[in-house]
């Protein structure tokens, strides 16, 4: 896949829920704040295209105490996924996270 390459509007969704979270979110925390525009079968599959994209980062967290799980990743957009943030808003593009 294209480094360069345009996200998709789910995709933008993602990124806009996460513009929202400057310290990261969790996969099933971009599920909930979309108000299923994201579905729990395809956040992970959308996450990890916009890493291969650039435009989001896996941050390595720690296990919250009495977890006994493996550690959960968070996803945090970077300096290039913000400015597609930023040229999107500017030519008009709407992928606001509320319901179609």
């Amino acid at each position: 896949m294209s480094s360069n390459e345009w996200p998709t509007p789910t995709e933008m969704v993602v990124m806009r829920i996460l513009q929202g979270k400057p310290g990261g979110a969790y996969g099933l925390e971009i599920v909930a704040a979309s108000n299923e525009r994201v579905k729990r079968g395809s956040v992970y599959v959308l996450l990890g295209r916009l890493e291969e994209k650039g435009f989001v980062r896996v941050l390595k967290t720690r296990p919250e105490p009495g977890y006994d799980g493996p550690p959960r990743p968070q996803y945090q957009l970077t300096a290039e996924g913000t400015r597609v943030m930023t040229a999107a808003e500017a030519i008009g593009m709407s992928f606001s996270v509320g319901r179609a």
